[in-house]
């Protein structure tokens, strides 16, 4: 009886916990274990992958090589078709151009000053205004100038008279010394005094152009035609010809000039085509050097060269027809001083280190020596193993080794994308702005769920209406505001050389065609097909892994529609090595596995 005693004696709590903590222990020791075999093989999959990149890009040579440790290939690996856009080399005149900083200059300025003194009585032109030469500008009081004229002419008409009775009187002195009646001393008396009455009378004339000249004056024109200027003077005030302001400043600005200096190296050649009556064409920029302002050619070079800056001032003249040009205004000059024709050029993109990257026609890379010239606009002259015709690539140059596989996508693919999220954005923004404002305020109030099913309803309402761009504008609304990022990004074009799988030909339609309705939400107004086709082809295929969706969420628009836009082989290798690159997750590389 007491040893059954002791069997059926309960265990004590010190026990119960030792066992615990023993299968706490052993599980932690498992976990622990099936950790390290998981790292483990993580690391020599990475290890495999690493020795066959740097076995493929050994033969990789030229300057990209140095920016890759060890020499193996970029960070998208060796195997991959890297997609890039082209450019193509073409044979065409290139422009020898010197850029220079000027400073536009009327052809001629002038003070406009009363040449009388008096009182303004009227101004005749508005501020800014273009004149013709000669025109009327404003007028002084003209009262005294004309008495002056007045008095001028009587005193030519009364010397005027007396001169008429003395030549009569001379004449019959004349007549009677012929019949020797009167002493020939009176007769040259007479003749004395018609001459001096002639000279008081061509005095008196010339008194009476200088009063009628006076009197012009008291009328202000234009020197020649120009734009005035800001107005100094006021109707009532007394001008004269002392006044330091004038009364306005008239420029002539059609034509104009610009002064701008260029190195004294360029002296010979220019001098060489102006002596051959050749042309130097001149091309005026604004200051952020996005607009051209006009284009003229070159009319004069200084006399001496500058010691201090080793230039010589040049002068450019320009018509400047719609008078946009003013006397001062800051330009950036260029200077077309010699043409290149019929050379070699490739986009200035291409070049890299005095390499470009020649696209072959087994859709391979290879590196082409070139010599650099002369660099004209987004273009570049250069002497090299190239054929005109060939492509050259231009965007993707730091992913590429020798002998790697490209894809060629379209190099606006960026732009249109970026153009496509600007415009979604908008979009939303106007719907949500077109909302009352008590409704706005409900809305930010909302759980994502409510949210979305609330806006969801307004575009059904709305697309009942017949309201299709509001419907689209609700539904961009809609996946804002339940947090869900709609992709900004439309993807580039497909690679070409790569054709998707039948399968995925045949779906494609299907899907941009049929829209994808929620659960319980009524249907959308705006179909798929109605949207942009980038913003359908940037669009995640559905059912991805969690951990996939979130990676191409974390893209920038620009490499996410690059992803898109690739085959379905080529998307699953890219992604699988980017998640390996990232830590290790459970479910990551056996979901894109499947």
């Amino acid at each position: 009886m007491p040893l059954n005693r002791s069997f059926a004696r309960p265990q004590r709590p010190a026990q119960l916990q030792s066992g615990k903590l023993r299968w706490t222990s052993a599980l932690l020791m498992a976990a622990i274990a099936l950790a390290a075999v998981g790292g483990g093989a993580w690391w020599w999959k990475q290890r495999q992958d690493a020795a066959a990149g740097a076995t493929a890009g050994g033969a990789a040579t030229g300057p990209n090589a140095a920016r890759r440790p060890g020499g193996g290939p970029g960070r998208f690996g060796g195997g991959n078709v890297q997609p890039v856009s082209v450019g193509t080399v073409q044979r065409g005149d290139v422009r020898v151009v010197v850029s220079a900083i000027g400073t536009m200059s009327a052809r001629a300025t002038a003070v406009v000053r009363a040449k009388v003194s008096g009182e303004l009585t009227s101004v005749r032109f508005k501020e800014g205004d273009e004149v013709r030469a000669g025109q009327v500008l404003a007028e002084i009081d003209a009262r005294s100038y004309q008495a002056a004229l007045s008095q001028a002419q009587g005193t030519l008409q009364r010397d005027q008279a007396l001169l008429k009775n003395a030549q009569l009187d001379l004449k019959r002195y004349q007549d009677l010394l012929a019949r020797d009646s009167i002493a020939s001393q009176q007769v040259d008396t007479q003749a004395a005094l018609v001459r001096q009455l002639e000279g008081t009378v061509a005095s008196d004339q010339a008194q009476v152009d200088a009063a009628r000249l006076q009197l012009s004056y008291t009328q202000v024109t234009a020197p020649f035609a120009g734009r005035l200027g800001l107005r100094q003077a006021d109707k009532g005030n007394v001008v004269g010809p002392s006044d330091p302001n004038g009364i306005v400043t008239i420029n002539q600005v059609r034509p104009i000039d610009a002064a701008f200096s260029v190195p004294e190296a360029h002296l010979p050649q220019m001098r060489r085509r102006m002596a051959a009556g050749e042309e130097l064409p001149v091309e005026l920029w604004d200051r952020d050097s996005r607009r051209q302002l006009a284009k003229g050619r070159v009319v004069a070079l200084d006399n001496a060269i500058d010691s201090t800056t080793g230039t010589i001032k040049v002068k450019a003249a320009f018509a400047n027809e719609d008078g946009a040009l003013y006397p001062n205004q800051f330009v950036n000059v260029r200077l077309q001083v010699n043409l290149l024709q019929g050379v070699l050029t490739v986009p200035a993109t291409a070049v890299q280190n005095n390499y470009v990257y020649l696209v072959q026609e087994d859709s391979t890379v290879t590196q082409r020596r070139i010599r650099v010239g002369v660099t004209d606009g987004d273009r570049v002259s250069v002497e090299g193993e190239l054929r005109e015709g060939e492509q050259v690539v231009t965007d993707g140059i730091d992913r590429l080794r020798e002998g790697a596989k490209v894809a060629v996508i379209d190099a606006g693919a960026v732009t249109r994308a970026d153009q496509a999220a600007q415009d979604q954005t908008a979009q939303r923004r106007a719907f949500i702005a077109s909302l009352p404002p008590d409704v706005r305020e409900k809305l930010q109030k909302m759980s994502p769920e409510e949210r979305r099913a609330f806006l969801r309803e307004r575009r059904a309402q709305m697309g009942a209406g017949g309201g299709g761009a509001p419907a689209s504008a609700a539904s961009a609304a809609a996946s804002s505001a339940s947090g869900v990022g709609t992709p900004a990004a439309a993807p580039a074009s497909a690679p070409q050389g790569s054709a998707a799988p039948p399968q995925q030909r045949s779906e494609a339609p299907a899907r941009a065609a049929a829209p994808q309705a929620s659960p319980g939400a009524a249907p959308p107004a705006a179909s798929a097909a109605s949207l942009a086709p980038a913003d359908r082809a940037a669009e995640p295929p559905r059912g991805i892994p969690p951990q996939v969706k979130a990676l191409l969420d974390q893209m920038p628009a620009d490499e996410r529609a690059r992803v898109m836009a690739m085959p379905q082989e080529e998307r699953r290798a890219y992604i699988r090595e980017r998640l390996q690159q990232q830590p290790p997750s459970p479910g990551g590389a056996a979901s894109l596995a499947r």
